[in-house]
């Protein structure tokens, strides 16, 4: 191999690195509870245990989220217009993510008689086969956008009540608008609190 040949392999190798470094640091800031802000495009920050709910004369609208489901299909808010939806934000390499998703389930479960609509939105997995897995191992029974590098996110307008960390849970209700944030992994009985007054709501 020539001098030069090995100088440019060894080259992609460091970037290579640095690359794979810069994303596992962004997964680790977004999923901390510190509060510590992360670099780079996604301006997230770690949950702040914040709930936050909004009167129905204050609401915004959510923004348009579609694409790639983790199952491989296709999926959006907009396909359940007229359900309150739950969208829950999560990674399967986030530990807080694992510690709610069975709560996520039996939730899901528990409320599709009531017209309630679980979608998830999978992040900063850059390998779809790992939130797959996640799914299959959880039995997730309702779908996830897949969005490896957090641009659905971003759609939420600044301003509005939008997912800032890695959990985040929303609650949409059945005008589209958002009416619940939180900012933490939810209990069972922390979901239960805030999706069924806004299921209640006519």
């Amino acid at each position: 191999m020539s001098p030069t040949r090995a100088l440019r392999r060894r080259a992609f190798r460091s970037a290579a690195a640095l690359a794979g470094a810069a994303v596992l640091a962004l997964a680790v800031a977004a999923c901390s509870s510190s509060g510590s802000s992360a670099t780079g495009e996604s301006n997230f920050v770690g949950g702040t245990g914040e709930i936050a709910v909004v009167r129905p004369a204050d609401r915004k609208p959510a923004p348009e989220l579609s694409g790639k489901t983790v199952s491989g299909g296709q999926d959006s808010l907009a396909a359940h217009k007229g359900k309150v939806v739950v969208v829950n934000i999560w990674g399967s390499w986030c530990a807080p993510c694992i510690a709610e998703a069975a709560n996520l389930v039996n939730v899901a479960n528990a409320d599709r008689a009531k017209g309630v609509q679980f979608l998830g939105i999978n992040t900063r997995d850059l390998v779809i086969s790992n939130a797959a897995r996640f799914e299959k191992n959880h039995q997730v029974p309702y779908p996830s956008l897949f969005d490896p590098y957090g641009k659905l996110m971003l759609r939420f307008p600044k301003g509005s009540l939008n997912p800032q960390s890695i959990p985040a849970t929303m609650v949409i209700d059945r005008q589209g608008r958002i009416a619940v944030r939180a900012l933490k992994a939810l209990s069972e009985d922390e979901l239960n609190k805030i999706i069924d007054p806004i299921a209640a709501e006519k």
